[in-house]
Protein backbone atom coordinates (compact mmCIF):
# COMPACT_ATOMS: atom_id res chain seq x y z
CA UNK A 1 0.00 0.00 0.00
CA UNK A 2 1.36 3.22 -0.67
CA UNK A 3 -0.07 6.97 0.02
CA UNK A 4 0.17 10.89 -1.02
CA UNK A 5 -0.69 13.87 0.48
CA UNK A 6 -2.30 17.06 -1.23
CA UNK A 7 -2.62 20.11 0.22
CA UNK A 8 -4.98 22.68 -1.30
CA UNK A 9 -7.13 25.45 -0.35
CA UNK A 10 -11.57 25.00 0.03
CA UNK A 11 -14.21 25.84 1.64
CA UNK A 12 -11.85 29.21 2.90
CA UNK A 13 -9.79 26.61 4.14
CA UNK A 14 -6.65 24.32 3.94
CA UNK A 15 -7.66 20.62 3.91
CA UNK A 16 -4.89 18.19 3.70
CA UNK A 17 -5.93 14.99 1.50
CA UNK A 18 -3.92 11.76 2.12
CA UNK A 19 -5.13 8.75 0.03
CA UNK A 20 -3.89 5.66 0.00
CA UNK A 21 -3.87 3.28 -2.83
CA UNK A 22 -2.04 -0.22 -4.34
CA UNK A 23 -1.00 2.19 -7.01
CA UNK A 24 -0.27 6.10 -8.15
CA UNK A 25 -2.97 6.19 -10.51
CA UNK A 26 -5.42 4.67 -8.00
CA UNK A 27 -4.09 7.46 -5.52
CA UNK A 28 -4.42 9.77 -8.25
CA UNK A 29 -8.00 8.93 -9.16
CA UNK A 30 -8.77 9.34 -5.06
CA UNK A 31 -7.44 12.49 -5.18
CA UNK A 32 -9.23 13.58 -7.45
CA UNK A 33 -12.57 12.77 -6.17
CA UNK A 34 -12.30 13.83 -3.14
CA UNK A 35 -11.32 17.60 -3.92
CA UNK A 36 -14.36 17.26 -6.46
CA UNK A 37 -16.42 16.84 -3.99
CA UNK A 38 -15.26 19.46 -1.26
CA UNK A 39 -15.59 21.77 -4.44
CA UNK A 40 -19.75 20.19 -4.79
CA UNK A 41 -20.03 20.77 -0.85
CA UNK A 42 -18.81 24.21 -1.10
CA UNK A 43 -21.04 24.92 -4.08
CA UNK A 44 -24.10 23.90 -2.12
CA UNK A 45 -23.50 25.01 1.28
CA UNK A 46 -21.61 28.46 0.55
CA UNK A 47 -23.02 31.52 2.00
CA UNK A 48 -20.82 33.68 -0.24
CA UNK A 49 -22.48 31.93 -3.33
CA UNK A 50 -26.02 33.39 -4.46
CA UNK A 51 -26.82 30.06 -6.01
CA UNK A 52 -26.37 27.92 -3.05
CA UNK A 53 -28.88 26.18 -0.94
CA UNK A 54 -28.10 27.99 1.91
CA UNK A 55 -28.58 31.38 0.16
CA UNK A 56 -31.47 30.80 -1.29
CA UNK A 57 -32.68 29.66 2.40
CA UNK A 58 -31.58 32.71 3.60
CA UNK A 59 -33.06 34.98 0.67
CA UNK A 60 -36.55 33.27 1.22
CA UNK A 61 -36.74 33.89 4.84
CA UNK A 62 -39.91 34.33 6.80
CA UNK A 63 -41.28 33.52 3.50
CA UNK A 64 -42.51 30.17 2.01
CA UNK A 65 -40.16 26.81 2.31
CA UNK A 66 -37.74 26.01 -0.19
CA UNK A 67 -37.04 22.43 -1.03
CA UNK A 68 -33.61 21.39 -0.58
CA UNK A 69 -31.50 18.20 -1.53
CA UNK A 70 -32.14 15.07 0.62
CA UNK A 71 -28.16 15.69 2.14
CA UNK A 72 -28.65 19.46 3.20
CA UNK A 73 -31.75 18.71 4.68
CA UNK A 74 -30.99 15.50 6.64
CA UNK A 75 -27.77 17.79 7.52
CA UNK A 76 -30.19 20.32 8.72
CA UNK A 77 -31.58 18.23 10.86
CA UNK A 78 -28.93 16.77 12.33
CA UNK A 79 -28.15 20.58 13.35
CA UNK A 80 -31.43 20.84 14.78
CA UNK A 81 -31.15 17.45 16.95
CA UNK A 82 -27.53 18.86 18.77
CA UNK A 83 -29.15 22.35 19.12
CA UNK A 84 -31.93 20.48 21.53
CA UNK A 85 -28.86 18.48 23.12
CA UNK A 86 -26.79 21.95 23.92
CA UNK A 87 -29.93 23.52 25.24
CA UNK A 88 -29.05 26.19 22.11
CA UNK A 89 -25.30 26.38 22.34
CA UNK A 90 -24.99 25.45 19.37
CA UNK A 91 -27.22 26.67 16.46
CA UNK A 92 -26.74 27.24 13.03
CA UNK A 93 -29.25 29.97 12.60
CA UNK A 94 -26.19 32.82 14.32
CA UNK A 95 -25.68 34.21 11.31
CA UNK A 96 -27.48 37.55 11.51
CA UNK A 97 -25.64 37.71 15.23
CA UNK A 98 -22.01 36.93 13.41
CA UNK A 99 -22.51 39.92 11.35
CA UNK A 100 -22.35 42.38 14.12
CA UNK A 101 -18.46 40.82 15.03
CA UNK A 102 -15.86 40.62 12.53
CA UNK A 103 -12.54 39.62 14.37
CA UNK A 104 -10.69 39.42 10.90
CA UNK A 105 -10.02 43.42 11.38
CA UNK A 106 -7.91 45.17 14.33
CA UNK A 107 -10.73 47.46 14.84
CA UNK A 108 -13.52 46.00 15.55
CA UNK A 109 -16.58 47.99 16.49
CA UNK A 110 -18.50 46.44 20.09
CA UNK A 111 -22.11 46.42 18.97
CA UNK A 112 -24.67 48.33 21.45
CA UNK A 113 -27.44 45.81 23.45
CA UNK A 114 -30.26 47.31 21.06
CA UNK A 115 -28.23 46.48 17.89
CA UNK A 116 -27.63 42.50 19.76
CA UNK A 117 -31.21 41.77 21.11
CA UNK A 118 -32.77 43.03 17.58
CA UNK A 119 -30.15 40.40 15.50
CA UNK A 120 -31.46 37.81 18.22
CA UNK A 121 -35.14 38.50 17.54
CA UNK A 122 -33.63 36.67 13.73
CA UNK A 123 -32.09 33.52 15.87
CA UNK A 124 -33.50 30.67 16.93
CA UNK A 125 -32.88 26.80 16.06
CA UNK A 126 -36.81 26.41 16.57
CA UNK A 127 -37.76 29.32 13.93
CA UNK A 128 -35.89 26.34 11.54
CA UNK A 129 -38.96 24.53 10.39
CA UNK A 130 -38.45 20.79 8.63
CA UNK A 131 -41.55 20.34 6.98
CA UNK A 132 -42.45 17.03 4.34
CA UNK A 133 -40.64 15.74 1.07
CA UNK A 134 -37.14 17.70 1.85
CA UNK A 135 -38.74 21.45 2.46
CA UNK A 136 -37.09 23.81 5.10
CA UNK A 137 -38.64 27.14 6.33
CA UNK A 138 -37.08 29.95 7.86
CA UNK A 139 -39.76 31.32 10.13
CA UNK A 140 -38.59 34.82 10.77
CA UNK A 141 -38.02 37.63 8.24
CA UNK A 142 -33.79 38.14 8.72
CA UNK A 143 -33.13 34.90 9.78
CA UNK A 144 -29.35 34.06 8.52
CA UNK A 145 -28.46 30.74 8.68
CA UNK A 146 -24.78 29.05 8.14
CA UNK A 147 -22.63 25.71 7.99
CA UNK A 148 -20.04 27.22 9.04
CA UNK A 149 -19.80 25.29 12.40
CA UNK A 150 -20.24 21.59 10.69
CA UNK A 151 -19.46 22.48 7.09
CA UNK A 152 -15.88 21.40 6.87
CA UNK A 153 -16.54 18.33 9.14
CA UNK A 154 -19.37 17.13 6.91
CA UNK A 155 -16.89 17.40 3.70
CA UNK A 156 -14.66 15.14 5.58
CA UNK A 157 -16.93 12.34 6.14
CA UNK A 158 -18.34 12.23 2.94
CA UNK A 159 -14.55 12.51 1.56
CA UNK A 160 -13.88 9.25 4.07
CA UNK A 161 -17.08 7.84 3.04
CA UNK A 162 -16.43 7.59 -0.72
CA UNK A 163 -13.35 6.58 -0.62
CA UNK A 164 -14.32 3.71 1.49
CA UNK A 165 -16.77 2.93 -1.18
CA UNK A 166 -14.17 2.50 -3.42
CA UNK A 167 -12.35 -0.16 -1.68
CA UNK A 168 -10.03 2.28 0.19
CA UNK A 169 -8.65 1.07 3.53
CA UNK A 170 -7.19 3.76 5.07
CA UNK A 171 -6.90 7.62 4.66
CA UNK A 172 -7.25 11.21 6.35
CA UNK A 173 -9.37 14.39 5.49
CA UNK A 174 -7.84 16.91 7.08
CA UNK A 175 -10.18 20.81 6.69
CA UNK A 176 -7.97 23.09 9.03
CA UNK A 177 -8.01 20.69 12.06
CA UNK A 178 -11.61 18.75 11.69
CA UNK A 179 -9.74 15.79 10.71
CA UNK A 180 -11.34 12.34 10.65
CA UNK A 181 -8.82 9.42 9.67
CA UNK A 182 -9.36 5.64 9.24
CA UNK A 183 -7.40 2.29 9.22
CA UNK A 184 -3.42 2.73 9.17
CA UNK A 185 -0.61 4.33 7.81
CA UNK A 186 1.54 1.94 5.07
CA UNK A 187 3.78 1.10 7.70
CA UNK A 188 1.23 -0.33 9.79
CA UNK A 189 1.40 2.72 12.67
CA UNK A 190 -1.38 4.36 13.51
CA UNK A 191 -2.02 8.39 12.06
CA UNK A 192 -0.91 11.06 14.74
CA UNK A 193 -2.79 14.24 14.77
CA UNK A 194 -0.72 17.12 16.87
CA UNK A 195 -3.23 19.65 18.78
CA UNK A 196 -1.42 23.12 18.22
CA UNK A 197 -0.84 24.95 21.24
CA UNK A 198 -3.60 27.57 22.35
CA UNK A 199 -0.71 30.49 22.60
CA UNK A 200 1.23 28.95 19.84
CA UNK A 201 0.36 27.73 16.84
CA UNK A 202 3.38 26.57 15.59
CA UNK A 203 4.03 24.36 18.94
CA UNK A 204 2.15 21.23 19.68
CA UNK A 205 0.11 20.91 23.02
CA UNK A 206 0.12 17.09 22.49
CA UNK A 207 -0.26 14.27 20.11
CA UNK A 208 -2.85 12.20 19.31
CA UNK A 209 -3.22 8.49 18.03
CA UNK A 210 -6.48 8.44 15.18
CA UNK A 211 -8.04 5.07 14.25
CA UNK A 212 -11.20 4.76 13.07
CA UNK A 213 -12.29 8.64 15.26
CA UNK A 214 -12.48 12.22 14.42
CA UNK A 215 -11.18 14.91 16.12
CA UNK A 216 -12.08 18.62 15.74
CA UNK A 217 -10.56 21.50 17.59
CA UNK A 218 -12.74 25.32 17.79
CA UNK A 219 -10.13 28.11 19.39
CA UNK A 220 -9.67 31.44 19.40
CA UNK A 221 -6.05 31.49 18.09
CA UNK A 222 -6.46 33.70 15.42
CA UNK A 223 -9.98 35.65 14.81
CA UNK A 224 -10.56 37.14 18.55
CA UNK A 225 -11.08 40.25 20.38
CA UNK A 226 -9.39 41.55 23.45
CA UNK A 227 -11.62 43.86 25.50
CA UNK A 228 -11.41 45.34 29.01
CA UNK A 229 -8.70 42.99 29.49
CA UNK A 230 -10.48 39.55 28.47
CA UNK A 231 -10.10 37.84 24.96
CA UNK A 232 -13.03 36.78 23.38
CA UNK A 233 -13.11 33.92 21.20
CA UNK A 234 -14.68 34.23 17.41
CA UNK A 235 -17.61 31.90 18.70
CA UNK A 236 -21.07 33.28 19.58
CA UNK A 237 -23.07 32.64 22.06
CA UNK A 238 -26.42 32.38 20.28
CA UNK A 239 -28.80 32.14 23.58
CA UNK A 240 -27.20 35.93 24.52
CA UNK A 241 -25.89 37.08 21.26
CA UNK A 242 -22.39 38.09 22.21
CA UNK A 243 -18.47 36.55 22.13
CA UNK A 244 -17.72 33.42 24.26
CA UNK A 245 -14.81 34.76 26.73
CA UNK A 246 -12.29 32.49 29.19
CA UNK A 247 -11.92 29.36 26.46
CA UNK A 248 -8.95 28.99 24.49
CA UNK A 249 -9.64 26.01 22.95
CA UNK A 250 -11.90 22.39 22.71
CA UNK A 251 -10.67 19.69 20.70
CA UNK A 252 -13.56 16.62 20.09
CA UNK A 253 -12.95 13.37 19.51
CA UNK A 254 -15.83 11.18 18.01
CA UNK A 255 -17.32 9.43 15.41
CA UNK A 256 -17.25 11.49 12.43
CA UNK A 257 -15.80 14.63 11.77
CA UNK A 258 -19.37 16.86 11.58
CA UNK A 259 -20.13 15.38 14.98
CA UNK A 260 -16.55 16.63 16.38
CA UNK A 261 -17.03 19.86 14.84
CA UNK A 262 -20.33 20.98 15.93
CA UNK A 263 -20.16 19.56 19.57
CA UNK A 264 -16.03 21.49 19.53
CA UNK A 265 -18.76 24.95 18.99
CA UNK A 266 -21.16 23.66 21.52
CA UNK A 267 -18.69 22.76 24.50
CA UNK A 268 -16.64 26.35 23.69
CA UNK A 269 -20.22 28.00 24.16
CA UNK A 270 -21.36 25.98 27.27
CA UNK A 271 -18.17 26.67 29.22
CA UNK A 272 -15.88 23.91 30.84
CA UNK A 273 -18.36 22.51 33.75
CA UNK A 274 -21.49 22.06 31.35
CA UNK A 275 -19.39 21.58 28.30
CA UNK A 276 -17.33 18.23 30.35
CA UNK A 277 -20.58 17.10 31.55
CA UNK A 278 -22.54 17.61 28.44
CA UNK A 279 -19.57 15.46 26.71
CA UNK A 280 -20.04 12.97 29.09
CA UNK A 281 -23.25 12.11 28.51
CA UNK A 282 -22.11 11.00 25.14
CA UNK A 283 -21.23 7.79 23.92
CA UNK A 284 -18.11 8.04 21.68
CA UNK A 285 -17.35 11.73 22.41
CA UNK A 286 -14.25 13.17 24.26
CA UNK A 287 -13.18 16.33 24.96
CA UNK A 288 -10.41 18.62 26.03
CA UNK A 289 -10.64 22.06 27.16
CA UNK A 290 -8.11 24.75 27.73
CA UNK A 291 -9.15 28.02 29.82
CA UNK A 292 -8.26 31.40 29.67
CA UNK A 293 -5.62 30.27 32.90
CA UNK A 294 -4.44 27.48 30.53
CA UNK A 295 -5.42 25.10 32.78
CA UNK A 296 -6.28 21.96 30.96
CA UNK A 297 -9.82 19.57 31.60
CA UNK A 298 -10.79 16.68 29.85
CA UNK A 299 -13.94 14.43 29.88
CA UNK A 300 -14.45 11.46 31.41
CA UNK A 301 -12.79 8.54 29.45
CA UNK A 302 -9.59 10.53 27.52
CA UNK A 303 -6.22 11.13 29.43
CA UNK A 304 -3.80 13.36 28.39
CA UNK A 305 -0.63 13.84 29.76
CA UNK A 306 -0.07 17.39 28.85
CA UNK A 307 0.41 21.22 30.63
CA UNK A 308 0.12 24.54 28.90
CA UNK A 309 3.43 25.86 29.45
Amino acid sequence: MESRKLQTRLMGSDFELIATGDNDAEITERLEQGVSEIQRIEAMLSVFNEQSVTSKLNARAGNLPVEVPAEVYELVKRCQHISNMSQGAFDISSGTLKQLFNFKYDHLAWPDQEAVDTALKNTGYRHILLQDNNHIRLEQPGMQIGFGAVGKGYAADRVKALWIAGGAKSGVINASGDLTAWGTQPDGSPWIVGIAHPDDTSRMLFWLPVKNASVATSGNYEQYVERDGIRYSHNIDPRTGWPVPFIKSVTVISRSAELSDALATAVTVMGVQAGIHFINQLPDAHCIVVDDKNNIFQSANIHINAKVD
